[in-house]
């Protein structure tokens, strides 16, 4: 089990190293995390909804992702409230301090440890995910993903730092020092992530690690920005705001305060003909080649935003100068006629117009929508997969007529397909009309099993597996 001294320091790509790790061994193992707080989700084959990062392990591992993978996922609709998906389906809102009380804990630490034991009859080892912080001593009695997951689990546990954001010695100490005395013992060793710079600079600093800790250093990670795998938070986006390119298409995705599942645009910002950017900038909008509508987990919260900071009149403005639109998901919501709630799924407002781009209507619904989806565009076949709360009707068709899931209309593309940019089709006739020809002809899939050989090459390098593989056999 890899958990953290805090959030964002490479929990989720070291497990997804080690999944790789292990499978190139001739080992099978599988991905775990209990209880995953992400707007970035995945449906998998059976229309069950997990994070994305356990998605992204399974991948690692040559699996299919299953809801087992992760059997408790938190959804934050606001700063108070969040949406809770168990077993892969949505069970009800709760506020934070509802669902993070020690009591009625009872139902998600049995559903995490049946779907933890369901995975240990069939793949070994398993690689746990902690979550957050391993020492937040004021949420310890309701912990579900850290150390009474390794305990039940009986994991050997590693923990992770991150040194590129400063304070490693104290966090290593203290999220050691702050454990009971039987879960220190679970520690098993630390591994020290995003270095930047000469290793050998860190030498003694690894030493005097071992020595407060008491606990071996595994390894030192160099930060490593050219191997490309699919990040769990959104709280890099903001960085990613390039100026455009004389060169390439510049692409502008709204940076929405509510944005999910922002991995759709992974294959686009890796195309070579490709300059893309996250952006509030009513400016920035205007002159983008191409501007993208991501998907978000409160439409109309982020619609009445987008009015409130000038930006839908900036997506307007754009729209009557013909430069293409292209919005997914809530994005795809937005360009409607109007974004109706009539059962309060979001919250106290039943009715909203929409941006008026697109002849639809969307209600958003109780039940949500996730699977997975083939779909023809232009002659190609592509696929993805779909998670989404609203119901979707063209204004020209009757009410209870099959749902949409794109549309073409002008300079405005609309779909609920997340993966949609993957097919690299769809990416070659966005950017054709801009002279830029046929990208790479290399699959989203087949991109991302190359990265996982690449960040399995690059972690093996610098971790000591051999020690891991000790770790493992004494524990047993």
């Amino acid at each position: 089990m890899l958990v953290g001294t805090g959030s964002d320091v490479g929990k989720s790509v070291l497990c997804t190293a080690l999944c790789r790790i292990f499978l190139q061994d001739g080992l099978h193992p599988a991905p775990f995390k209990a209880q995953n707080m992400a707007l970035n989700s995945f449906a998998t084959r059976e229309g069950l909804e997990i994070g994305r990062a356990q998605a992204t392990q399974a991948e690692a591992c040559r699996l299919e992702p299953h809801s087992d993978m992760n059997p408790v996922l938190l959804k934050p609709n606001s700063e108070h409230t969040t949406q809770v998906v168990l077993n892969g389906k949505p069970i009800g809102n709760r506020s934070a301090y509802d669902y993070f009380r020690s009591q009625g804990r009872a139902e998600l630490r049995e559903a995490a440890a049946s779907a933890f034991e369901r995975l240990a009859r069939r793949y070994n080892p398993i690689v746990l995910e902690g979550a957050g912080s391993v020492s937040e001593l004021n949420l310890r009695d309701s912990d579900l993903a850290n150390m009474p997951m390794a305990r039940l689990a009986d994991a050997a546990v590693v923990l992770v730092a991150d040194i590129d954001r400063g304070g490693v010695f104290a966090s290593c100490y203290g999220s050691v020092m702050l454990q009971t005395p039987e879960d220190r013992q679970r520690i098993k060793g630390i591994i020290i992530n995003k270095f930047r710079g000469d290793l050998r600079l860190f030498e003694q600093g690894r030493a005097m690690i071992e020595k407060l800790c008491r606990v071996p250093v595994l390894g030192v990670v160099p930060y490593s920005p050219d191997i490309l795998i699919d990040e769990e938070d959104s709280v890099e986006l903001a960085r990613k705001r390039r100026k455009g390119s004389q060169d390439k298409v510049n692409v502008a995705v709204l940076l929405l305060r509510h944005i999910s599942n922002f991995t759709d645009f992974g294959a686009l910002e890796r195309d070579p003909r490709v300059c893309l950017y996250y952006t509030r900038d009513p400016q920035e909008v205007a002159e983008a080649d191409l501007l993208i509508l991501p998907g978000t987990k409160a439409t109309m919260d982020d619609l009445l935003h987008l009015r409130r900071e000038g930006l839908a009149e900036a997506v307007l403005a754009r729209h009557e100068a013909g430069k293409p639109i292209v919005g997914v998901c809530g994005g795809f919501q937005m360009l409607g006629q109007t974004v109706g709630d009539p059962l309060g799924i979001e919250g106290s407002i039943p009715l909203l117009p929409g941006l008026g781009i697109l002849p639809i209507s969307t209600t958003m619904r109780q039940e949500k929508t996730t699977r997975q989806v083939e779909f023809l565009f232009h002659g190609s076949r592509c696929e993805g997969y779909e998670i989404h709360q609203g119901e979707t009707i063209s204004s020209a068709r009757q009410a209870g007529s099959e749902e949409l899931t794109v549309i073409e209309q002008g300079n405005c593309i609309g779909t609920y397909i997340h993966g949609f940019f993957d097919n690299a089709s769809v990416r070659d006739y966005l950017l054709s009309p801009f002279g830029r020809g046929a990208g790479e002809t290399l699959s989203a899939e087949e991109f991302s099993q190359r990265q996982y050989d690449l960040l399995a090459n690059h972690v093996r390098h610098h971790v000591d597996i051999g020690l891991i593989y000790k770790i493992l056999e004494s524990h047993d």
